[in-house]
């Protein structure tokens, strides 16, 4: 080993051993030894590996891509949702949380080793083409996509707008596979859409969580009561099927507009022996000034509706304060925070995870609809088939017809054209046989 090389290597083992402390003390990691010395000799082993690269590769490996594999790795291995931004990543990611960003508009995440998509976004390409939660992405433009890193599959993804992009699908309960060419556009996400079902009954989209959701939640139910004649409404149906999630504080004033004190919920980090039980925790409390409506109140929730929407269902769940109708929800439950690094990258760690009122974990349990009503396409899927080596080779295009939005259904067909919806509606006009008088 040369001494350009060693010094490298030298300085190379201070940053892991940095980047250790610095996942000991803000997320998720393997529970260390006894004692210290057992880093260190996982880190000899660690230097070996990286010397046998340097000396016996078929090729040249530069410095720093062996440092960000590195990280990559380090990440990768902890939960589907940690993950390494190098520095044109991350400035990227800067930008997007704005409501305006590009790509075709979908929430992804990994799962079976292939990237899945949580949801489609509401008005955007990859919504229009007919991509549903839980779609397989199994290869895009051709390149296979099995153990393939979120970070790489969002690089593959997102383009110059008007480039055409295709995705390879594997769906439940659909024989082979399915390819969408999408052709990517800067994504505008209108986060609050509304209108009257019928006479007394106000029906509220929220498509994602934004800086101005709650106020534009405030001016829905204010157009409502207007539509209404000036009359209060005998119910709202709160839609929030295929909501991917986005901003917790907007979570929580969506929620405070429909509770009048409580936790909404609760952040519980990682525990640590030497601190009091509750430093690793964070509470968010609903107030009196905050509730817009106290009347009967139904939240749609799906296999699409992830995160924050997450927060604002378990919390009205666990004070009874609405009947949540549809299918179990996603279950993303952790919290990601962004630690910025001296070369521009970022490390985007699980640093802790939500609860709900009643303290109970959202990772991986998602929310259980109060009453459980499949959509009209889970009625009537067949038979999942597994995916096999020979579907991921051979090229079949099968495109179905773009879904509809959930706000454009006609009253008169509800039944037929949103069974979900239909059930909801059905519900509030039962409310007072169903929970007495009082909300």
């Amino acid at each position: 080993m040369n001494k350009k090389t060693k010094v490298f290597l030298s300085l190379f083992f201070v940053s892991v051993f940095l980047l250790g402390i610095l996942i000991g003390a803000h997320g998720k990691r393997t529970a260390p030894g006894p004692n210290d010395k057992e880093i260190y000799e996982y880190l000899k082993t660690f230097s070996d590996v990286i010397d046998l690269v340097k000396r016996n590769y078929v090729e040249d490996v530069k410095d720093k891509d062996i440092v960000y594999a590195a990280i990559k790795g380090i990440l990768e291995s902890l939960d589907p949702h940690s993950s390494f931004l190098p520095p044109d990543m991350y400035k990227e990611m800067q930008t997007d949380t704005k409501g305006e960003f590009g790509g075709i508009g979908i929430e992804i995440t990994i799962k079976d080793g292939f990237p899945t998509v949580i949801t489609p976004i509401e008005d955007t390409p990859a919504y229009r083409a007919g991509l549903k939660p839980n779609d397989h992405i199994v290869k895009i433009d051709g390149k296979p996509t099995k153990n393939m890193s979120l970070i790489d599959v969002v690089k593959l993804i997102r383009g110059p707008k008007g480039k055409a992009v295709t995705l390879t699908i594997a769906r439940e309960g659909v024989q082979g596979l399915k390819e969408y060419t999408v052709s990517r556009d800067t994504i505008f996400v209108k986060s609050v859409k509304f209108r009257m079902l019928e006479n007394n009954y106000g029906y509220i989209r929220i498509a994602q969580f934004q800086e101005k959701t709650s106020r534009d939640l405030d001016n829905a139910i204010k157009e409502l009561e207007k539509s209404n004649k000036d009359k209060p409404l005998q119910g709202i149906v709160l839609d929030l099927r295929n909501d991917p999630g986005g901003l917790l504080e907007q979570a929580v004033e969506v929620s405070d507009r429909f509770l009048t004190d409580g936790v909404i919920v609760s952040i519980e980090g990682k525990k640590d022996a030497k601190k009091k039980p509750d430093d690793n925790k964070m509470k968010f409390y609903a107030s009196k000034k905050g509730v817009e409506y106290q009347g009967p109140l139904v939240v749609i929730v799906n296999e699409g509706s992830a995160s924050a929407s997450e927060i604002v269902a378990g919390a009205l769940q666990d004070y009874k304060r609405a009947i949540i109708v549809g299918t179990k929800s996603f279950g993303k439950g952790s919290v990601q925070t962004i630690f910025p690094l001296g070369d521009g990258s970022a490390v985007r760690l699980t640093t802790a995870k939500y609860y709900t009122p009643k303290g109970r974990s959202i990772q991986s349990e998602g929310i259980a609809p109060d009453i459980t009503v499949e959509s009209n396409l889970v009625k009537s899927r067949e038979k999942a088939t597994p995916i096999t080596e020979k579907d991921l080779v051979e090229k079949k295009a099968d495109k179905e017809k773009p879904v509809k939005k959930p706000e454009d259904f006609n009253i008169k067909t509800l039944e037929d054209d949103d069974f979900q919806l239909h059930m909801a509606l059905q519900i509030l006009k039962s409310w007072e046989a169903l929970r007495g008088k009082n909300p």
